[in-house]
């Protein structure tokens, strides 16, 4: 099986601790994921989220900043990483298949490192960037945050409807991980394209604000749009428990509600805690007997495991 995973905090954690443990690289760290297990595990892509948690202290000053000198040390470290490239679109991604080579997206966890500055998007798209989750868990000068979805008047703010204007245009993803109930309704009236949910779960099943209602999940599905499900353990279950058993269970509803192209696989590895059933990237083949044995077919797992996530990257 072959396989596409939509996000990932590897580079959040590694830039973070680089000086203190200079052996964690992009090739090879003691995390949930780096590029050597990525490319043994038979992945076509990865997603790499260059995240930013506004309320600690910027490396440069900048959260902006942190998000360039995470996208340096990345293209630094793909020298050193055989069988690895940067990747920026799908004529890209079809070379490297054909290839054999792991594709590289870069992304950005966190629109507010734009500081309102619409120039700052025109060059993340240059540094390679393509694909945007517009809020963390902060309010910020896009939109609001899930965490604060139940007040009135929490979608996005005017610069929000400027910024997935240009995405549009430019060809970057807009990603609603995170994003406000109401943000998440601006960003299916005001657009045209498909989104998506890079690393999100179904609110049905865990009721966690984090996780998309069955009404937002039709909405990015009628919009041709994607949604990785999370493998963290308190947006799967009430329980808190990472098992393959509950990643199932939320892909066949994705499925059951909004139909087969828009289930993926979104990990947020090396940005979940707790015990998982998959514990990193080299065991993601754990998830395969668990798909099979509740009668999945294996078109229905090709795709879930990399063919929708193909058709997304005709976006790009």
């Amino acid at each position: 099986m072959r396989y596409i995973d939509f996000h990932c905090d590897m580079l959040y954690r590694i830039y973070y601790k680089a000086g203190t443990t200079p052996q964690e690289t992009i090739w090879h760290n003691n995390g949930h994921v780096d590029l050597s297990r990525l490319t043994d595990a038979g992945y076509l892509a990865q997603f790499f989220a260059c995240f930013l948690d506004q309320s600690k202290q910027p490396k440069t000053g900048t959260h902006y900043g942190d998000v360039l000198e995470m996208i340096g040390l990345f293209k630094k470290g793909l020298p050193q990483s055989p069988g690895a490239r940067l990747c920026t679109s799908a004529a890209d991604y079809i070379k490297n298949k054909k290839e054999n080579t792991l594709s590289c997206f870069l992304t950005v966890e966190e629109g507010g490192i734009l500081e309102n500055d619409l120039s700052r998007l025109d060059t993340l798209y240059k540094e390679g960037i393509r694909l945007i989750t517009l809020t963390w868990n902060y309010e910020n000068c896009l939109g609001f945050p899930h965490n604060m979805s139940q007040l009135p008047n929490t979608g996005l703010k005017p610069f929000g409807h400027e910024v997935i204007r240009e995405m549009q245009r430019l060809g970057i993803l807009i990603d609603v991980s995170h994003l406000s109930d109401a943000g998440f309704e601006d960003v299916y009236r005001s657009t045209t394209i498909p989104f998506v949910a890079s690393h999100s779960c179904c609110r049905s099943l865990c009721a966690h604000s984090r996780n998309l209602t069955d009404d937002m999940i039709r909405k990015i599905g009628d919009r041709q749009g994607i949604v990785g499900i999370n493998f963290y353990g308190p947006f799967l279950s009430p329980d808190g428990r990472s098992t393959t058993e509950a990643i199932t269970t939320h892909l066949r509803h994705l499925i059951n509600t909004g139909g087969l192209d828009i289930a993926a696989l979104g990990s947020d590895f090396d940005g979940i805690e707790g015990p998982l059933e998959i514990p990193g990237c080299h065991q993601i083949n754990n998830l395969i007997p668990t798909l099979e044995k509740a009668h999945f077919t294996p078109l229905e797992i090709d795709a879930i495991c990399h063919r929708n996530m193909e058709r997304i990257l005709t976006q790009l």
